[in-house]
């Protein structure tokens, strides 16, 4: 018996090596969404992409694009207003986002991004990031985070005169945004594996690719869809 389940071990790790080197590379994933159905595409950048070469990135294949500007209450992402001004000379309509970490007040997050993103522009409405990869280790209680939260939605609001929008995971929104007057505001939901889940029916945006190959963009890039106008 042993003899017939090794050969059959190594052909199951050789398959999902093989697998994960390709999806890693870009190669396939688990989304496609139809154009006809979501005619609107777009890309989310950070510094983590590096150079972009925009006028070699297709701007009728991709229509907008969210740039990282900042995160917690002092880190300013080095390549934010390189991206803004090249991607927005480039005819992509642009908005930023904000990485919001647990360890900050959100009143200081807000002059964060405050400091970086120009307001009185034709520009996106500014994003709020809620999740936990990549934040800090404190779990503050949910009416803790959101009035929080409420202090850095309202001075950005005050701000740019827009509607935040809320990009979340399924986790992050079950722990502390379900059942909260967040729910009612425009989602962008991150699901690499599937449609995003009916109970989401406020969703605008869904990230539905962490991986892709963009001519003009070094490595790996995220794949989204704009299921309403939200700009």
């Amino acid at each position: 018996m042993l003899k017939y389940s090794l050969p059959l071990l190594l052909i199951f790790l050789v398959t999902v090596a093989c697998a994960y080197i390709t999806y890693d590379k870009g190669a396939w994933r688990f989304n496609y969404p139809d154009y006809k159905d979501y005619p609107i595409h777009g890309l989310d950048i950070s510094h983590h992409q590096g150079q972009i070469d925009w006028p070699s990135v297709d701007n009728q294949k991709y229509k907008f694009v969210f740039i990282k500007a900042t995160e917690g209450g002092d880190f300013k992402d080095r390549l934010f207003e390189k991206n803004w001004e090249n991607a927005g000379r480039s005819g992509f309509l642009v908005g930023a986002y904000h990485f919001f970490t647990l360890c900050r007040d959100g009143r200081t997050q807000a002059l964060n991004f405050i400091e970086s993103v120009p307001s009185g522009q034709n520009s996106m409405p500014p994003v709020v990031d809620l999740e936990f990869v990549g934040n800090c280790s404190k779990r503050p209680s949910k009416q803790e985070f959101l009035q929080e939260l409420s202090n850095y939605v309202a001075l950005i609001e005050e701000t740019y005169n827009q509607k935040t929008i809320i990009y979340t995971t399924y986790e992050f929104f079950e722990d502390y945004l379900a059942g909260s007057s967040y729910e009612t505001y425009p989602l962008w939901i991150r699901d690499i594996f599937k449609k995003p889940s009916s109970h989401f029916l406020n969703w605008g945006i869904w990230q539905y690719a962490d991986n892709a190959k963009v001519n003009g963009i070094n490595g790996r890039v995220d794949l989204n869809v704009m299921d309403v106008i939200l700009y």
